[in-house]
């Protein structure tokens, strides 16, 4: 499987030795649409530049397309559009002037750049407003030109961070629609917080927390590796049959059972018991009631609740970020002080 990026312990100590990103190896399929996932400084944003060659890591290795990252890696930035979380553009610049300016920068020639500047524009909606100042765009706009100019060199590997930030919903709406229509012709990583993002848009996703990455994969072997052990059913029938069914279930073993919101019954399995055994218990016991079932839910997003197990689980095993026990983190903390 060829890979688009690719890190090996990959670790940033900055001075005061403040670990932002800690002994990290992931692997980020060629064709991929890859969540980078976290909360508020866990070390997304770090990770990135040292993708891009902004900053050098303290240890291991950072790759893309098997080349290694570095400051002097010209070759990799000319195949990654990058997208910051607030793109600083020029505000006395029109949209078709800035993107003439980055064109002629990335040395496109005249003939390929004029009739995709036109193109980019029309792309992210901003064909209208080619005569505007910048300085007069909104928030979404800018996000918008920010996008284009990402895409200006046609690269294979895009790199957003926070695409959705700021966002209002038709604009918020927009982007997510567009990195699934980009992902189908490139790699696209998308660096966020926000959960609903990434389960509308990605295919792999990587959990991030106090610089650690917690967990690398598909979005279905995160949601299978942590499927909730709760769900509603929702019935119709009289509720003096609904708080009979209850008592009889919950005489089960293996299960906790509740009435939940109206004309639903919570379920909780306990740990360690056949998910299909109790399911086919329950539906037996509807089956013989009065009661109809006209549905079986969850009762929160699946990767919500598998994100917020995977910060849990890491919280709980004690992870701290200022713990240099491990030599590798001796070595790059050392490495970063004498610098």
């Amino acid at each position: 499987m060829e890979l688009a990026i690719q890190t090996e312990h990959l670790t940033k100590i900055y001075s005061g030795r403040v670990i932002a990103v800690n002994d990290m190896t992931l692997s980020v399929p060629t064709g991929a649409v890859y969540g980078l996932l976290g909360p508020n400084g866990a070390g997304k944003t770090t990770t990135l530049r040292v993708l891009l060659g902004l900053q050098r890591p303290s240890a291991g290795t950072a790759k893309v397309f098997g080349h290694p990252c570095g400051p002097n890696a010209t070759n990799i930035r000319a195949m990654i559009g990058y997208l910051p979380t607030h793109p600083v553009l020029p505000g006395h610049l029109c949209p078709i002037e800035y993107l003439e300016l980055l064109g002629k920068l990335c040395r496109l020639p005249r003939q390929i750049r004029k009739p995709r500047l036109t193109s980019l524009l029309r792309a992210v909606g901003l064909l209208s407003a080619t005569d505007r100042r910048i300085q007069t765009f909104s928030t979404g706009m800018r996000t918008r030109l920010g996008i284009a100019a990402s895409l200006l060199a046609d690269p294979p590997l895009l790199i957003w961070d926070e695409p959705t930030a700021g966002l209002d919903p038709a604009a918020r709406r927009f982007t997510l629609d567009l990195i699934r229509d980009l992902a189908k012709s490139r790699t696209v990583m998308v660096a966020t917080h926000i959960l609903s993002d990434i389960d509308q848009t990605c295919d792999h996703v990587g959990v991030m927390h106090e610089g650690r990455m917690i967990f690398s994969g598909s979005m279905q072997d995160m949601k299978q590796r942590l499927r909730r052990d709760d769900f509603c059913l929702e019935l119709n029938g009289d509720s003096e049959d609904i708080r009979q069914l209850a008592e009889e279930a919950a005489q089960v073993h293996g299960i906790e059972i509740e009435p939940h919101e109206q004309n639903t019954v919570l379920v909780k399995i306990t740990e360690g018991c056949s998910r299909a055994g109790v399911m086919a218990e329950i539906l037996r016991l509807v089956d013989q009631s009065k009661l109809t079932l006209q549905g079986i839910r969850s009762t929160q997003n699946e990767t919500e609740f598998a994100y917020l197990q995977l910060l849990q689980q890491d919280s709980d095993n004690g992870f701290r970020r200022f713990d240099l026990q491990s030599p590798l983190q001796e070595h790059a903390a050392k490495s970063d002080l004498h610098v």
